[in-house]
């Protein structure tokens, strides 16, 4: 199976190639925590880049619940136009265009002013970084009931303003991550103990959403294959978890892995000489191949053609990149012509390794704003650079978020 051959998903629609635009946290929303004109330009990139499948960053299903200020929200019918507007340009080439949808959970920087939902009230350990975060609350059973219902209405709301489907984020430690872990899950209740027990929300949740969205509409799970962290959620866990999804008419499992804690999902230990380093997550990919019944996705590292070509002819059916096409967006267009375009970042090698987990995600984030406002990429920008500027636009869009969130508490 070449990786330009199409993909049909278990609801019938079909993905034009086996090539995925995977998830990154843009954090470029306007003041309305709406898709801003910044953020449709970078998506009309992607669209004309020739990827089969568009996966948008985090879109969150509550506006208190933040992964970053600068965050898109879908919670309403407010601001559906433009919801409509992005849709229709991620689609114009061809592309399905999903919305990742998520809920942090304990991973909500302090400074945002609002409470903090965990399932259990267990604090992030970043070391000197932990201040950042505040201990959570553990969530009542009311809290579970108001989340379940919060990611269903996001994703009736994503099929209502024309996108083909949602990615149910349960990985890098985001809430129903959380809820997945012993670590951070230490409930007695039906949502702890058991495996069975701490996916039970991932599997009301998926459920829900199947319910209420029209069977075309792709319904996909984003899910570690592997915490990364001793006692964690393990690879035989993320197993077990998809025979939990295999009878949910789920239309593809995305495989990544890592938190906040245990930050893997950016292959700090790659250095791309070996398929294992580059596509660092296949293994487990290949094992849960072997027992899924609906289509694999795996990402993590990839961005050379012959190692996108080995992941599909090893079985798993979509290539999920990210940071190559932050770098270069029309990366699919430029193998199809046969090009061996190979983009990467230079590695960051900071000793603390949260801080050198910022700086990543801050130069990632430093390309994708240039290509927002039509600007070439800039890969070997200095990390040191992008994590300032990124710091001081956090700062900026921490305080129009406290100042719209008070608005909002005042108003009611």
């Amino acid at each position: 199976m070449n990786v330009f051959s199409p993909l049909t998903l278990p609801n019938g629609s079909i993905i034009p190639n086996r090539i995925a635009k995977a998830a990154m946290e843009e954090n470029l929303a306007d003041l309305e925590q709406a898709p801003s004109a910044a953020l449709m330009c970078l998506y009309r990139a992607w669209a004309e880049g020739g990827a089969g499948l568009i996966i948008s960053g985090n879109v969150m299903v509550d506006s208190r619940a933040m992964t970053g200020p600068g965050g898109v929200v879908l919670e309403d019918e407010s601001n559906l136009d433009k919801f409509r507007r992005w849709a229709d340009i991620g689609r114009a080439h061809g592309a399905q265009f999903w919305l990742q949808i998520n809920h942090p959970g304990r991973q909500m920087q302090a400074n945002l002013g609002q409470p903090t939902w965990a399932p259990s009230a267990v604090p992030l350990e970043l070391g000197k970084m932990s201040k950042h975060f505040a201990i959570p609350q553990a969530m009542t059973p009311a809290m579970i009931d108001e989340v379940v219902q919060r990611f269903t209405h996001t994703a009736q709301l994503a099929e209502q303003t024309g996108f083909t489907g949602v990615e149910i984020h349960a990985a890098h430690g985001y809430l129903l991550s959380q809820f997945l872990s012993p670590l951070s899950n230490r409930r007695t209740d039906a949502w702890g103990g058991s495996l069975e027990n701490r996916a039970r929300l991932l599997l009301d949740i998926v459920k829900a959403v199947r319910a209420v969205v029209s069977s075309s509409f792709a319904v996909a799970v984003k899910l570690n294959s592997a915490d990364f962290q001793r006692g964690g959620f393990s690879a035989d866990d993320a197993q077990q978890v998809v025979r939990l999804l295999n009878p949910l008419s789920v239309d593809l499992v995305e495989l990544s892995g890592g938190s906040y804690e245990a930050p893997a999902m950016q292959g700090q230990a790659r250095d791309g000489r070996t398929l294992a380093r580059e596509a660092y997550f296949l293994e487990f990919a290949r094992d849960v191949r072997a027992i899924a019944t609906m289509p694999i996705m795996v990402t993590g590292g990839i961005r050379r053609l012959p190692i996108a070509q080995q992941v599909v002819d090893s079985g798993v059916e979509m290539v999920g990149i990210g940071t190559a096409l932050s770098i270069d967006p029309s990366l699919p267009r430029e193998w199809q012509r046969g090009t061996e375009a190979a983009p990467a970042l230079p590695p960051i090698t900071w000793k603390n390794k949260p801080l050198a987990s910022l700086a990543t995600m801050a130069v990632v984030k430093f390309q994708l704003r240039r290509l927002s406002v039509g600007r070439k990429p800039q890969p070997k920008v200095s990390p040191l650079r992008a994590f300032i500027l990124q710091q001081l636009a956090t700062i900026l869009r921490a305080r129009q978020y406290r100042q719209r969130m008070a608005r909002r508490l005042g108003s009611t």
